[in-house]
């Protein structure tokens, strides 16, 4: 059923071909031309028509030739009524025949011009394809990249709403709160459409995910047309930020081959310095007769410069795991003895913390030993910087299904649940570890990737209980014997 608006904008159409009907009738009347020629006269108004206007306008044009040729030209005259039952096939069949060539005429018309919109579309979204492929993607998702839509099918106003960002784009003078219906319609997550207004919102949907939603006003024909406009936006809105992720993804790759090549000439330019002081320290010590006092300073120089050449050791050996595959040299070694020089080493290093090491007599594993070292010592190294002085820091040695784990515990505050599925990326520092202490981000990540290459894993262990602290657990195959079932505990402090 049409709309009170196409009905009136029927009726102005067949306006024209009713005073036609009606000049014709007055001229048939006053020339007394018979039935059978009227008849054939209003059925060429009442075609002409249907090759102008819409099914209802010619409609209404056959209707009041009906009636004029009832009222005008089949006895009794100036009445609708029919004396002659003859003269009522005729009228029927006028009535008939003016209906069917109009439905006819009006399909057919209909056919051509639907045809011919769809070539005019299909025309415009090919232009309109063509200007987006051809836009710099770096554009911002905003009017820039409406203003092709608008331009292309003459559109009073184009809007965009951007679910990541949240900000409403309009392009265009809306008449019709356009605005306002698009943002509506991202919230109810639902589709609107006014045929008469043309005014028409699509949700933009990648993979089953609704990214936003566009607003077309002005269409000319909706059906044919707001599917493919909502399809190329959701395209170009994918697209330019595809081309944002990889813009990010190549600056940070760019720059942690800059921030690796840093590391790496740090690390170089500070040896030969420390190597220097090293020298000069113990050539102190040697040269000649030296107070207490003398001898306990050179001997500070010393153990500190010594230190600093281990931690820039270590920072080099960090940045070229963080660039390159891990490749261990496998030998047979004690698991137990490595874990055991790692928590020495601490424990001087952290003479405030108390280290506490469950060990049992030996537990043989394939592993690179110097890499080994490197991984249990970013766990231990974590534990001392993450907890209170005067805490307990406890490492265990324990079996894991056919394999052995060392767990390092400790009881600083536990990691928050939206932070665990981070802790082991590059770079990343949680909000706690960033306001604590001073750090590169890279300790779990390269203590993950030594497991992994060892052939086990670095997993976060879930505390059992509320305030139980934060445990790592280091898993590796064992190599040739198993878990002994007698553990000490062993006490190491640097006091």
């Amino acid at each position: 059923m049409p709309s009170r608006r196409a009905i009136w904008r029927s009726v102005l159409r067949a306006l024209p071909s009713t005073i036609v009907v009606g000049i014709t009738t007055f001229a048939c009347f006053l020339f007394h031309v018979n039935f059978p020629t009227v008849s054939f006269v209003f059925l060429i108004i009442v075609a002409l028509q249907s090759l102008t206007g819409d099914f209802w306008s010619s409609a209404i044009v056959s209707v009041v030739a009906f009636l004029c040729l009832n009222y005008f030209f089949v006895p009794p005259i100036f009445s609708l009524a029919v004396s002659d039952p003859s003269d009522t096939l005729a009228l029927v069949a006028f009535l008939m025949t003016g209906l069917v060539v109009t439905r006819l005429t009006s399909r057919a018309r209909e056919a051509a011009d639907s045809a011919s919109r769809q070539r005019e579309e299909t025309s415009r979204l090919y232009e309109l394809a063509q200007t987006l492929l051809a836009t710099n993607p770096d554009v911002t998702i905003g009017t820039d990249l409406l203003k092709p839509f608008k331009s292309r099918f003459g559109l009073r106003a184009v809007c965009l709403f951007d679910a990541i960002t949240a900000q409403l784009q309009l392009n265009g003078e809306s008449l019709d709160h356009l605005a306002e219906k698009t943002r509506t319609a991202y919230i109810s997550k639902s589709n609107f459409q006014d045929s008469d207004s043309g005014v028409a919102v699509r949700l933009l949907q990648n993979g089953g995910q609704v990214i936003g939603a566009v607003g077309f006003e002005g269409l000319q024909d909706i059906e044919l047309t707001v599917e493919p406009l909502a399809t190329l936006a959701a395209v170009m809105v994918e697209r330019i930020r595809a081309f944002r992720r990889a813009s990010h993804a190549a600056a940070a790759t760019e720059a942690e081959v800059f921030r690796g090549a840093v590391l790496d000439a740090l690390a170089h330019e500070f040896k030969t310095p420390l190597a220097t002081i090293i020298t000069a320290a113990g050539g102190l010590k040697e040269g000649g007769p030296l107070s207490p006092e003398q001898t306990e300073l050179a001997e500070m120089v010393e153990s500190e410069a010594l230190r600093l050449g281990q931690l820039s050791s270590r920072l080099l050996r960090l940045a070229r795991l963080d660039r390159d595959e891990v490749k261990p040299q496998m030998e047979s070694i004690d698991l137990a003895k490595v874990v055991s020089s790692v928590v020495s080493q601490y424990a001087l290093r952290w003479p405030d913390r108390r280290l506490h090491l469950l060990k049992d007599e030996r537990v043989d594993v394939l592993a690179d030993q110097e890499l080994l070292w490197l991984g249990l010592g970013q766990l231990l190294d974590n534990a001392c910087k993450y907890s209170c002085s005067g805490s307990d820091i406890r490492v265990a040695i324990e079996p894991a299904n056919k394999a052995v784990a060392v767990r390092v515990w400790n009881n600083g505050s536990a990691i928050p649940s939206a932070e665990q599925t981070q802790i082991f990326d590059r770079f990343y520092r949680g909000v706690t570890a960033r306001n604590r202490t001073p750090g590169s981000g890279l300790g779990l990540y390269a203590a993950r990737k030594i497991a992994l290459a060892h052939g086990g894993n670095l997993d976060l262990e879930e505390p059992k209980e509320s305030g139980a602290g934060t445990a790592f657990r280091f898993t590796m195959p064992i190599s040739k014997t198993e878990l002994g079932n007698d553990i000490e505990i062993q006490t190491i402090s640097g006091r």
